[in-house]
């Protein structure tokens, strides 16, 4: 990956190690093949030389989420880490998750699913190649606000006309994934509160 020296600083930068200490209850010092609260930290999963052959069938749950990544194909990312490990994410969010946990295993390949194309279930690009559309109308996936990735440029300008925000680079959305980061992972918090309150009011009525 071309990019690979600067966005390793960007994501040190940035402070990563502390944006995942806020956001969980375990840090980056967990062991490998350990899992977290209540997901995996570090991916379990066998070395996959080739992860985009039937990517979703190996990879079908995000792993810091838990949600379908065939439901969510259209904002779905996956990054191929240099040792072959592989974390198959639902959205941009958790892939920041996944590179600031895994800070020192380098991506050898970072992909996003192209929002513009017509597929039925979105194909994946590389995330250096793609153009992303940041902050416009389209519902964001796990953040408040909207980062879609479009492998063409034009696709990208043309959904910026109907929908607003602003066209960047995948650095751009990966810091601003970041900078949503505490806000995203509270309003995530409270939705899940709220789903388990009314579960189990549902589960009272029902006794």
């Amino acid at each position: 990956m071309t990019d690979k020296l600067s966005r390793r600083n960007l994501l040190k930068a940035l402070g990563i190690g502390t944006l995942a200490g806020l956001t969980f209850t375990r840090t980056a010092t967990a062991m490998p093949n350990t899992d977290g609260t209540p997901m995996q930290f570090i991916p379990k999963t066998a070395p996959d030389a080739n992860p985009l052959k039937d990517e979703l069938s190996k990879y079908p749950k995000c792993p810091y989420c838990g949600m379908d990544r065939t439901q969510w194909h259209h904002s779905r990312h996956l990054v191929h880490y240099e040792d072959d490990l592989v974390d198959g994410t639902c959205s941009l969010h958790c892939a920041a998750l996944s590179l600031s946990i895994n800070l020192d295993r380098g991506p050898k390949a970072i992909y996003a699913a192209d929002f513009g194309s017509g597929e039925k279930i979105k194909p994946l690009v590389l995330v250096d190649k793609a153009t992303y559309l940041i902050g416009s109308k389209l519902p964001g996936t796990m953040s408040k606000t909207s980062k879609m990735a479009f492998a063409s440029a034009d696709a990208a300008k043309a959904a910026q006309k109907e929908n607003g925000g602003e066209v960047g680079d995948f650095n751009a959305a990966l810091r601003q994934s970041y900078l949503n980061m505490a806000e995203d992972t509270m309003m995530i918090r409270a939705r899940r509160a709220e789903r388990r309150k009314k579960m189990m009011m549902d589960k009272q009525h029902k006794m």
